[in-house]
């Protein structure tokens, strides 16, 4: 691991603000990918080959990325998005409802605490949640789906955690869709892309979200059923209006270039057989 050169090196009240630091994991060779539902087969040089790509490309468009070592037990690990979630005073320690995934949260929060970036909170049962049900509405709402991974007792203990700080939560219930083993998060159907534009999966997103993002003056990039599948709603903004897609979502990609949206696309064949996006294998440390 490497060390940020910055007196304040943590903090993200924001979902487009400038991505300055960042965390990921390299995916295990070794690790079980069929136990944690990873479409098969599965090329693992290729799997690493293009998440050193992804990296690189972070690397290119100006984030410090910290790298973290793999987890050889832990096959979703690379998707450091999930087990914990950076707020402007530091970590808040997550609790996954996939078993799988259950020994991420307190790894990843070990991690970054040795980078520098303390703990301020933890979920504690009965509450689960994975970081892909959060994402920031604005500086001072953090929108949080109420799904099968993400339950009712993590938002009271979310609220209680971040009302100190000033950041209100604002829930959003997701579609039953597939069931409970299907992952569908809230960023399965929304990505901020800049302060006033977003991609959304109109199909599944809340209503009460729809109106949230009209309210705020937010417009709406519809993403195509064909885009869908392969990911096209799960953008992730490096600055406002910078933003990394997976490959495949040719039409999601013209609809943000012809809204002035600078666009990066990296090869994901086989990282999507995860069902993760560029959002999922990142941790945001700082943006600001």
């Amino acid at each position: 691991m490497t060390t940020f050169g910055s007196d304040h090196a943590y903090g993200v009240r924001s979902t487009v603000a400038p991505l300055r630091r960042v965390a990921v994991r390299p995916p295990s060779p070794r690790g079980d990918y069929t136990v944690a539902h990873w479409s098969q087969p599965l090329d693992r040089e290729l799997l690493q080959m293009q998440h050193a790509r992804f990296v690189a490309l972070l690397e290119r468009l100006g984030c410090f990325v910290e790298i973290l070592p793999c987890a050889d037990d832990m096959p979703d690990s690379c998707f450091t998005y999930d087990p914990a979630f950076v707020v402007p005073e530091g970590t808040i320690e997550l609790r996954g409802a996939k078993a799988v995934r259950q020994g991420e949260p307190p790894l990843l929060t070990a991690e970054l605490a040795e980078l520098g970036i303390p703990v301020v909170g933890r979920l504690t049962a009965p509450a689960t949640a994975d970081g892909g049900d959060m994402f920031w509405l604005d500086d001072a709402t953090l929108a949080v789906g109420r799904t099968y991974r993400t339950n009712q007792a993590a938002h009271d203990q979310l609220r209680a955690l971040l009302a100190p700080m000033g950041v209100s939560v604002e829930t959003f219930d997701l579609a039953h869709d597939q069931g409970p083993e299907y992952c569908l998060h809230l960023m399965s159907v929304v990505s901020l892309v800049r302060e006033n534009l977003a991609v959304v999966y109109e199909r599944l997103a809340p209503v009460a979200l729809l109106q949230a993002l009209q309210d705020r003056g937010i417009e709406r990039i519809p993403v195509p059923e064909q885009d869908y599948a392969s990911l096209g709603c799960n953008v992730l903004a490096v600055s406002p209006g910078v933003v990394v897609i997976a490959q495949g979502n040719d039409a999601t990609v013209k609809a943000l270039r012809d809204h002035g949206v600078e666009v990066h696309v990296y090869e994901a064949s086989e990282i999507n057989k995860g069902e993760g996006g560029p959002t999922c294998l990142t941790r945001p440390l700082l943006r600001g």
